[in-house]
Order: structure tokens, then sequence, then C-alpha cells
């Protein structure tokens, strides 16, 4: 038995429209589609949702020494002159020091992330910023979920496409 409905296209677009919905469905929270592709999205959407809630706590924190270059009031790096051995004039970019808490994932939250990872494509905000998918299923969605098993999308009809007639209906998050 197949794992997805063919959708009538070729496994490598078909995996695409799954991926970008998924994505759309995670970040945005709802998504406007047909309901033959609601229903496989849905399949998805909450198989990562469920992953990603039982691993919603399962990490620990750690200090960490973070390096960054010192910037004068303009926002220009700070250089120090410096010789060399054979008297050579070279610019060294002054650095400050601090420390850092950091998230590290333990290896079945890890393991978790990179399931997320088959399904979730990297997108864009509004300013063109890059967001990352799975941060925000781990981070955002996952809690609002912890408690609940199942039943996290719900599809709403919208009526038939005025092109051609196919049912729509928009999926999204409870």
């Amino acid at each position: 038995m197949a794992g997805h409905r063919k959708l009538g296209r070729t496994p490598d677009i078909r995996l695409s429209i799954l991926r970008g919905l998924a994505t759309d469905l995670i970040l945005k929270g709802k998504v406007e589609t047909t309901r033959t592709r609601a229903k496989e999205v849905r399949k998805i959407a909450e198989r990562l949702i469920t992953l990603a809630a039982k691993e919603a706590d399962n990490y620990t924190t750690r200090e960490v020494l973070k390096s960054k270059a010192k910037l004068d009031s303009k926002g220009h790096k700070l250089l120090t002159s410096r010789t060399s051995r054979n008297d050579r004039e070279y610019d060294v970019v002054e650095r400050e020091l601090r420390t850092e808490i950091v998230q590290v994932d333990n290896p079945s939250r890890l393991a978790a992330r990179r399931q997320a990872m088959r399904w979730l494509v990297r997108a864009r905000d509004g300013e063109g910023k890059q967001l990352n998918p799975v941060n925000h299923l781990f981070n955002e969605v996952a809690p609002r979920y912890s408690g609940q098993e199942g039943g996290y999308t719900r599809l709403i009809p919208l009526g038939p496409r005025r092109g051609d007639g196919a049912p729509m209906v928009r999926i999204e998050l409870v």
C-alpha cells in the first residue's frame, strides 16, 4: 500500500507540494487547498506535532563561551594594528568574550528534529528573513499540544473552486 495519495502528480512534485503545505501549516497555522491535499497534509502535520509534543521538554542547558567582534558607534568593527616578527604591520579585529546559556537537545529530541527536517522546508517571512520551521514546531507549536493526544488540525469546507470545481477546504491548527 502506498504511503500517500498520488494526487495526479509524479513523486517528486507530489512530495514537494506536501512539504510546502506542511511547512505553511506549521508556520502560519492555516492553509487553503483542495480536500485531498489537505487530508494528506493532515496526516503529516499530526505526526510531526505528536513527535514534537512528546519531545517538548527533552533538552538540557549549558553555558557556552562566545566571541564577538567589538563595534564602534557606526557599527564598524574595531581594528588594532599589530606588528609581525618580520616587522610587517597588519590589522586585527578586537573581540569580546561572553557566556551564553544555550539549549542542547537530548538524543531522542535530536532524532525527532531530524525526522521533522525531512518534511519541513526553510521559508521566508514577509520581510525576507529566513525562518526555520523545525524551531517553530518544537518551540512554539508543540508546547501548546503537550497534554493532547491527536486532533491538532481541523478541516473547514470552503466550497468548490471557481475554475475546475475542486472541493476547497481550509486546514488549520486547533
